[in-house]
């Protein structure tokens, strides 16, 4: 197995973010752990330490120090060179290097940026310390405003740079590709280049990764921000110095522009605000006031009272010092822009063949199975067989912005809830690409009457009259819920801004429970470090009887095996075996036997204490000739207080990530979030719930054919 890869590219602004991210994200779902080095950094007053690597360390979750990462700055590693001390940089950084290499799985590394006038002495630094790691190079070359012909043959030089210097050039990637010229690029690529034995792809360029987004343009010019700080991912596509006067000035108006305008004109600010809420004018991306004028109070008042103006900058330069920092500008992918990673994650997935490179970076795979691992493998099987699900809470930030990496990344096919033109504005003002979702207001949704009739017929035993399902099925948990159980939906995932019980009531009143399976339970997905195991009830029920303790632990057997866990059942108690009796123990001893009897296949005991459960040494002391102590994977809690707090206390001092609660029992698939919830929960979670409903279309498949 490969221990290094060294990234690489010709020249400046060659987007090796995109990649390297990718790499990194394609690494650590085949290894356990993976480090990231720079032997060589560029630092201006501009770009800190912290800035180059806060976007790896803080997405990747690397438990690496800044000093670990890099060994010197390019100034200093330059003067050096000048200074004839080759032995000097070149141990410093072998030093380094090796520090990680002892420690870790297998070291990403990164080479120059190439952002200065010294091109030739980093393409031979970058060829040294390749050649001294050992380490295969994979070099990224951009082709925007660029003649292919020139590129691919710049490409071919460094190639062949790297070879003579006795490195192992591993393969080449286009990057910025004009998307119109992808497939020539890839045909000349493969014609004029070695590709023998070797590994090239063609990356298109992406408007959504180049365009600077506001927080960059904020950062760029220390701006403030005075209103629209919730904005702030919008991209801004072109600059515009507002000048004119307004009537003149608003016919240059396009998509996407940033205003520069003097702190005092008034004028252009109002005017700006008026037209991008007009649905005869572009909208813009924000606007700039420049110098030492300040906007009146009376007027901060006046544009604080409008809902979500555009986004407004306040910066002491004058206009033409703003004007200069910003002509140019290159984008970066900044650590807080999901808009931004998710885009380059799908863009790297969609158009590298990743098996292929897989084969030749990593050649051997791992037992392991580390989180980012386990949620690729979720996503990959979600992926398979796309489902539709339904997210009730388009109102809520979270739920769009998960729904933009889950459209970029084609996990599924969504349907988002509420007021459309409110929930459309708001995606297009956090900078969100949401054209594939279908959006629905279930005010004024034809399905509504549908619906109504459909509730009424299943609730009026109990009362409900016709009106009453009206304005029930109105509500976006109801909906949603209808939208599943009559098959317009596969799945439904809400709780980010309701209650657990107002996603789950609606399920039991419409959905209902499987046949044989009397209780809905919960169960947590918990990754550790190099494994994966699964806690409940944790969730739902807060002190199950025997009988339903038994069924919690066949549903959550049924659900670790839907997600790859081979399910060793702990029956968890504070007492193992037989050493203990009372009330508590009795429950679970009964549980363990109804369980028994009616899933005799499955590996299952109990009572159990935790220790036995996870120690092989306690559990051979304790329960001797068990094939559960010691080796469990699914563990059961005798109620909710045990579970809830369980399954904290490993996911805080364990560090571990804990999925869910993944709601079991239900005919079709319905699950809660919580409501301090975070983006990549409800990815996971909406994954979790496309998996579900994979496998209860197939139990639906097997049981008409079994007919």
């Amino acid at each position: 197995m490969a221990k290094n890869l060294f990234i690489t590219t010709t020249d400046g602004e060659g987007g090796k973010t995109v990649v390297v991210l990718g790499i990194m994200e394609l690494l650590l779902r085949k290894l356990g752990r993976v480090a990231y080095f720079r032997p060589i950094i560029q630092v201006t007053k501009k770009k800190t330490i912290d800035d180059h690597f806060a976007l790896m360390k803080k997405y990747f979750k690397l438990d690496l120090k800044n000093e670990q990462m890099y060994a010197y700055n390019l100034e200093d590693a330059q003067a050096l060179v000048e200074q004839g001390k080759w032995d000097v940089l070149i141990t410093d950084i072998i030093t380094k290097y090796k520090q990680l290499e002892e420690e870790y799985d297998f070291v990403l590394c990164e080479g120059t940026d190439f952002e200065e006038d010294t091109s030739a002495i980093e393409l031979d630094i970058n060829v040294r310390i390749a050649s001294l790691i050992m380490s295969p190079v994979l070099l990224v070359t951009r082709a925007n405003n660029r003649d292919l012909n020139k590129v691919i043959q710049s490409m071919k030089i460094a190639t062949e740079q790297f070879q003579a210097g006795g490195c192992a050039v591993l393969g080449s990637i286009l990057n910025r590709v004009p998307e119109d010229r992808c497939v020539s690029a890839l045909e000349m690529l493969s014609e004029q280049v070695d590709v023998k034995d070797k590994f090239i792809a063609v990356l298109p360029e992406s408007k959504r990764i180049s365009a600077p987004s506001i927080a960059e343009v904020a950062k760029a010019v220390d701006a403030t921000v005075l209103f629209g700080e919730e904005q702030l991912s919008r991209p801004v596509n072109r600059f515009s110095v507002g000048g004119l006067h307004l009537e003149n000035y608003l016919w240059g108006l396009s998509d996407g522009m940033m205003i520069i305008t003097s702190g005092d004109r008034v004028d252009i600010l109002l005017g700006a605000i008026l037209a991008n809420q007009s649905k005869n004018f572009p909208e813009i991306a924000g606007i700039i006031l420049t110098g030492e004028y300040y906007l009146h109070n009376m007027i901060i008042q006046l544009v604080g009272g409008i809902p979500k103006p555009i986004p407004i900058l306040v910066c002491r330069d004058d206009i033409f010092s703003v004007a200069t920092k910003l002509e140019g500008m290159k984008s970066a992918i900044l650590p807080d822009d999901s808009s931004k990673i998710a885009t380059a994650l799908s863009l790297f997935e969609t158009h590298v063949d990743l098996e292929s490179l897989s084969k030749k970076i990593v050649e051997s795979k791992t037992d392991k199975i580390t989180p980012k691992m386990f949620e690729y493998n979720l996503i990959q099987q979600a992926k398979k067989d796309k489902r539709h699900i339904v997210l009730p809470e388009g109102n809520d930030d979270r739920i769009l912005k998960a729904a933009d990496v889950l459209l970029s990344r084609e996990v599924v096919k969504l349907t988002i809830l509420g007021d459309v033109d409110k929930v459309k504005a708001r995606a297009y003002e956090l900078g969100l690409k949401l054209d594939s979702a279908n959006f629905v207001d279930p005010e004024n949704s034809p399905l509504t009457d549908k619906y109504a009739k459909a509730f009424y017929e299943l609730r009026k035993s109990k009362g409900v009259t016709l009106d009453d399902a009206i304005n029930t099925v109105k509500d976006v948990s109801y909906f949603g819920t209808m939208m599943v159980h009559m098959n317009d939906a596969d799945g439904m995932v809400s709780g980010a801004a309701h209650s657990t019980a107002h996603t789950i009531r609606p399920s039991l009143q419409t959905i209902k429970t499987k046949p044989g399976t009397p209780i809905v339970s919960s169960v947590f997905l918990m990754c550790l470090k190099d494994r994966v195991k699964v806690f409940g009830d944790c969730a739902v029920n807060p002190d199950p009887n025997a009988e339903e303790l038994a069924h919690i632990a066949i549903s959550s057997a049924e659900t670790a095996e839907m997600f790859g866990v081979q399910p060793k059942i702990a029956m968890m108690s504070y007492s193992t075996g037989t050493s203990g009796t009372g009330p508590a123990v009795d429950k679970v001893r009964e549980a363990t036997d109804i369980a028994k009897k009616l899933r005799p296949d499955l590996l299952l005991d109990g009572p159990i204490q935790y220790d036995a459960a996870v120690s092989k040494s306690v559990g051979g002391s304790k329960m001797p000739g068990s094939q559960v102590a010691g080796q469990a994977t699914v563990y059961i809690f005798p109620d909710l207080n045990t579970g809830n707090n369980t399954y904290k206390a490993v996911q805080r001092e364990a560090g571990t990530l804990a999925i869910g609660p993944i709601l079991q029992g239900l005919n079709k698939p319905v699950n809660d979030l919580s409501r301090g919830c975070l983006i990549p929960d409800i990815i996971n979670t909406v994954a979790i719930t496309a998996v579900q409903a994979q496998y209860e279309a197939k139990r639906i498949a097997d049981k008409k054919e079994n007919k």
